[in-house]
Parts: structure tokens; sequence; C-alpha cells
């Protein structure tokens, strides 16, 4: 196994190793000690409104169930049967008031404690006694900030606050857009699958530079589509959306990249070309707007609607639009394979428009059929394809090193919207992990 002065040697101020993206063996120490330790987001509370709602879901190679037990709390535990082995739920979602191992019968409550065992007294005269031992195994941490449900394999570690720290405020943003303060998962969900290492969607998500090259076929696109009303700037979400990837070089330069501790970064937030703000003027945007002053009043909804961020990551799995109610969960399955999630969220009290906004979004942006998506994990796929080239060992992430800036408390900005300064966050976040005691 590799030790912590090899892995160390792999992570250097402006390049990587490309076995961090290509190594099986590496892979799996990832699953043990980055997806093992860190705080994953699994969810949303929205999920599972009610005693006996639940969802499966992973924990990196951990199968686990997010349920709503009987007195409110919200549960996850580890699918599998403490008998055999075998998962006891393969259901993505659902309701239920006890979990049944299809192999031999044990049956577990919602909490995850042993509650039934078909011909007890085969397993010896002490299993009615080993019963507390026998439940299916509990995550040790789970909890939750804004309606978000996060859990950690670690029983030790930063807390959840310690571990969000400034980007709490990402979350922030996402939930008070909602005229009546809450976000709800609606619409189902989007999968897809790549060829490729899991860090590749995350440090894409907040990469300024790639637009007008990777997405040069859905810029055109957009550009030639007729508009669904007059004028060109009341255009659909979508067409809006696909239009502002092509913004000039100079645009993306002058926006904002931050970066915190953890891994965790999001772009925006500076930037004043009103070709990233189109949607504003959209009337549908206007009658939102009308309800949110309703709600907060003109000079605290002027103040929400203000924060202009796009993609904002939760390292090492989670990415999120709050603008536009997009949440992706990042699950690795093999050192080139991984599979994406995508929720899309309704603004309680917010027009009906808003809602129909969010999922033509979606089908045009993370749809597996969309113009953007595709042409994202085309790049992916060849990228992975290159790093097992034996020409070079090194994959380049220097943009910007060098001229980067710390920013107020543990925030740290980039020097331009173009830096790569959020992939060195983080390799810094990932060496960490793996090279903790």
């Amino acid at each position: 196994m590799l030790g912590r002065d090899q892995l160390a040697m792999m992570v250097q101020p402006d390049r990587v190793h490309r076995a961090l993206y290509s190594d099986p063996e590496l892979f799996e120490l990832e699953m043990r000690r980055v997806f093992g330790r860190a705080w994953l987001l699994l969810g949303h509370q929205s999920q599972i409104p009610a005693p006996g709602d639940f969802f499966t879901t992973r924990m990196g190679r951990e199968p686990v169930i997010v349920a709503r037990h009987a007195d409110g709390s919200v549960k996850v535990m580890v699918n599998r049967c403490s008998h055999r082995g075998s998962t006891v739920c393969e259901e993505a979602r659902g309701h239920r008031t006890e979990f049944a191992c299809p192999y031999h019968g044990w049956t577990y409550r919602t909490d995850g404690s042993l509650r039934f065992v078909p011909l007890a007294d085969g397993y010896g005269p002490d299993v009615e006694h080993k019963k507390s031992e026998l439940g299916l195994v509990k995550v040790p941490r789970v909890e939750s900030y804004r309606g978000f449900l996060f859990a950690s394999l670690a029983a030790d570690g930063p807390t959840l606050p310690e571990f969000l720290g400034p980007m709490s405020t990402s979350f922030d943003d996402m939930v008070d857009r909602a005229p009546n303060g809450e976000v709800e998962v609606a619409g189902g969900v989007f999968k897809h699958a790549y060829h490729g290492n899991w860090k590749l969607v995350l440090e894409n998500h907040l990469d300024g530079l790639h637009p007008n090259y990777v997405h040069a076929s859905s810029v055109e696109a957009a550009r030639e589509a007729p508009d669904p009303t007059q004028p060109e700037k009341y255009a659909d979400i979508a067409v809006r959306q696909m239009r502002q990837n092509g913004a000039p070089e100079a645009v993306w330069e002058s926006i904002g990249i931050w970066t915190t501790d953890f891994g965790h970064g999001y772009l925006g937030d500076y930037h004043s070309d009103s070709r990233l703000v189109a949607g504003m003027d959209n009337p549908a945007f206007a009658d939102y707007r009308e309800h949110l002053e309703q709600k907060l009043g003109k000079e605290r909804a002027a103040k929400v609607l203000g924060v202009t961020r796009w993609n904002s990551i939760i390292y090492p799995n989670c990415s999120f639009m709050g603008q536009f109610r997009q949440l992706r969960i990042v699950h690795p399955l093999a050192v080139d394979r991984t599979v994406v999630y995508t929720y899309s969220f309704r603004m309680k009290g917010a027009p009906e428009q808003m809602y129909h906004d969010t999922i033509a979004f979606a089908n045009v942006v993370n749809g597996t059929a969309s113009w953007v998506l595709t042409d994202d994990l085309e790049v992916y796929e060849r990228v992975q394809k290159g790093l097992s080239a034996q020409a070079s060992d090194w994959v380049h992430v220097g943009r910007g090193h060098g001229r980067d800036a710390d920013g107020n408390g543990r925030m740290r900005r980039g020097a331009t919207g173009t830096s790569e300064l959020h992939i060195r966050s983080q390799f810094a976040a990932w060496l960490s992990y793996m090279t903790a005691e």
C-alpha cells in the first residue's frame, strides 16, 4: 500500500500525478480514506417527509438506506443484513414500516434495530438477548443543513458546520430564493454514467475556461434556436444559459472563483456582464420577484437575488446550482467509471412557471440527451483515455498558480475566473484525507 510520502509526492503545487485518475489501487484507498471520512451529501429531507419514507443511495462503496423513523428522526443504515449479508432493500425509494431480508426473513425497524428472526431458536439460546447487537449497522454521524442531509462513515472528525464553513452560504442562496423559505425535490432524478474518474466532473463544474471550447456546438445551436417569446432577452431559460456559455473569454476571466477548506468552492459572484444575468427581465421572473418581495420585503429580496453564484462544489461528492435549482451527487463506481444523480428542486411559494423553467433547464443541461451534458461526457472520457497513455506522468493544474489571493477568513479567490485554483484546492483536501492518521 502507498505510504504518506509516496502520496505526498503525487500532489505538487502546480501538477498532480496521472495515477490519481487511473490507478485502481489508489481508487480503493480513496473509497476508504476520502469517502470513508468526509461528510457526504445524501439527499434532501423532502424525499422522506413522513415516518416510514425512505430512499436508498451509496456512500462510496457502502450501500445505505436513508429513512424517516417513527419519531421523526432521520436514520442512515448500511443496507446489509447482519445475518448473511444480503441487501434488505433494493427499491430506490418508497414507504416501509420495516425492512425484511429476502434471504432468511430477518426483519428490521426503520431505525435499523432487529425486530424479528424466524425460527430464532435455531441460532442459539442467546439470539433474543443479542438483538440489540444484530441490527443494521448505523452510519455514525447524520446531520442536516437547511434541509440537506449529510452523513459521515467516520465516528470522529470535523462537525458539519466546520466542514461546510463559508460554503453554507451557497445552500442559503438556494433556499432563501424560495418565497416560503423552503425547497423540495421534485420531478424525479436524471442518472448518467461515464467512463472516467469521479474527480473529473467536480473539476469541470468550476472550470471557467472550457465553455467556449467544449460547448461550442451547443452555443451555436442556442444562437440559432427560435426564441419562445420576444424580444430576445425573454428567451427560454435553457437557451439563455447556452448563449451564456458563449460569452467572450474576457467575461469568463472577470468572474469570481472562490475556494474554501476541505476542497469546496464556487464559481460566480463579482462579474458585471449583462449577458450573464439576462433572465432577470423575463416576465415570469418579474412575477416571481413580486412573490419574493411580498414575503421578504423589497430590500431583503434584492439582496437575495443579488447573489450570482453558479456551480458550487461540496467536495467530494456534490455539485449544485442554486439559481437554477439543480443538484448533482457524484457516485464513484470504479477508477474509470462514475454515475451522477441530478435532482431538480421546486421553490415553495414561487409561481409555477419558475418550476417549469427549472425542468426546462434540467432537460437541456442535465438530461442524458442534452446539448451540454453530452459535450462534457465526451471530454471526460477523452481525458480518461489520454491519462492511460504512458508518455507523461503529470497533469498540469497550474493556471493562476502564484497569483491567487486569500479572501476573508477561510476563502481564497482565483486570480481570474479561469484559474485552476479549485483543482489545487480539491487535491489539497484529497491529500489531507488520504494521509490523515
